[in-house]
């Protein structure tokens, strides 16, 4: 009985390590979700639940400071742990070669742009600062640290329209340098004549600040990528993504459809998706808004899909493709024609339509207006813009809140993991 029994416990071990995901059979160490937890566990999740700003904000504040330094640290071993080969148990000559030529290139970067004072140093510094603030509100905006900031509709869309409207107003695409792109002004030679400029010159000027965007969209996808690999390949699920996303596919499993809803089908659509296709399964669901995407990622982590196809992929697909739709659907949405166009049909509204239409008209002229560098412009904004900036800066404050919480909670998780290895 005793040899069967150790046998039993053999074939169990070494048949958890070559599953799809871990389960708790005694072999993987997975951190159950709320069906499967203890009252320990529930007890401690409903405590994290209550770590915000708004009921404990000392401990909300001195956990999330005592997080960062754990962020950082575990980005380190991540990225220590995608170069280092597991078969051969160290980091191949060629990757420390690549590493050291990178970071070679990137100190003599440094030193040319901010250790020199010479024209080409201060113009290469000028666009590192304006490209650099495209690529963080693209991380921003995909990274998932609790909720994601929509930087496209705060920023990128807004620049994107003030380009389209100042083209459409001024005749050309020769803004002055300065103010330009801080501020759009017409240009002021008297002997300027106007031209007509087409979407795709629009494109052409705008194209680099999507890119960067699109880019930074891509970086901010990686880190589910990166805890879903290390997690298949230690066998250990911490992440309550990850959990979700391990129930997911038990369930799968079980053949149980009517069960699932409408948003955990569409996720399981991405799953095999993603898994047959591959490459071109990834470039389709980067290339359209998509508010799953994160999933991919989960997935392609899992399934442990080579780091390039991933991220070729999403790049691809985020600073190519879907940047250039959205670029091209601004342009087109702030064309004078079609602006005129909706205002008519918004005004056709019975009783409501000029009181709809009217501050339109008025955000829309006090736009223009600001093109002109004229001093009986009116500097007082009008009520759309009023109520816009405001939003605006409710969403950046409801945004940083979140992140703080959700840092407060990650740490308020690692005491808990700390506190039951400690009891095992």
């Amino acid at each position: 009985m005793q040899a069967n029994n150790a046998k039993n416990r053999k074939t169990s071990t070494a048949s958890n390590g070559s599953g799809s995901i871990p389960k708790n059979n005694g072999g993987a160490k997975v951190r159950h979700g709320s069906g499967g937890a203890t009252a320990q566990g529930m007890a401690d999740l409903q405590d994290r639940f209550q770590i915000v700003l708004w009921r404990r904000p000392l401990q909300t504040i001195h956990y999330f400071f005592r997080e960062i330094p754990c962020a950082v640290n575990d980005a380190g071993k991540r990225f220590i742990f995608s170069l280092y080969d597991s078969k051969k148990r160290t980091i191949p000559l060629s990757r420390k070669i690549v590493l050291f030529m990178t970071i070679a290139a990137i100190l003599y970067g440094l030193h040319f742009i901010f250790g020199r004072d010479e024209p080409q140093s201060i113009k290469a510094r000028e666009n590192v600062y304006w490209y650099g603030y495209w690529i963080i509100l693209g991380i921003l905006s995909s990274v998932g640290l609790g909720t994601g900031l929509h930087t496209f509709v705060l920023y990128l869309g807004p620049f994107i329209a003030k380009v389209a409207l100042a083209a459409d107003e001024c005749g050309t695409l020769d803004f002055p340098k300065p103010p330009y792109p801080d501020q759009v002004m017409c240009p002021e030679d008297p002997d300027f004549t106007r031209g007509i400029v087409s979407v795709y010159d629009i494109i052409c000027k705008v194209r680099w600040e999507s890119l960067m965007w699109g880019f930074g969209t891509a970086l901010g996808e990686l880190p589910p990528f990166f805890m879903a690999r290390a997690a298949r390949v230690s066998g250990m699920v911490d992440d309550e993504d990850l959990e979700k996303f391990a129930e997911l596919l038990q369930r799968k499993k079980r053949g149980d459809p009517k069960s699932l809803s409408i948003i955990e089908r569409g996720k399981l659509f991405m799953e095999d998706l993603v898994e047959k296709v591959g490459f071109w399964g990834i470039l389709a669901c980067a290339s359209i808004p998509n508010p799953l995407f994160d999933l991919a990622g989960i997935t392609c982590g899992h399934f442990l899909v080579p780091f390039t196809t991933f991220f070729g992929a999403t790049v691809i697909g985020k600073a190519i493709i879907k940047a250039h739709l959205q670029m091209a659907f601004v342009i087109l949405a702030f064309n004078q024609d079609l602006l005129d166009r909706v205002v008519t049909l918004i005004r056709t509204v019975p009783q409501y339509g000029s009181q709809i239409s009217d501050p339109f008209v008025e955000y829309i002229s006090h736009q223009k207006a600001n093109l002109h560098n004229k001093t009986n412009a009116s500097g007082e904004p009008g009520h759309i813009a009023y109520v816009l900036d405001k939003v605006v800066m409710l969403v950046v404050i409801y945004f940083v809140i979140s992140i703080v919480n959700s840092m407060a909670q990650a740490y308020h998780k690692r005491i808990c993991r700390e506190k039951v290895k400690h009891k095992s």
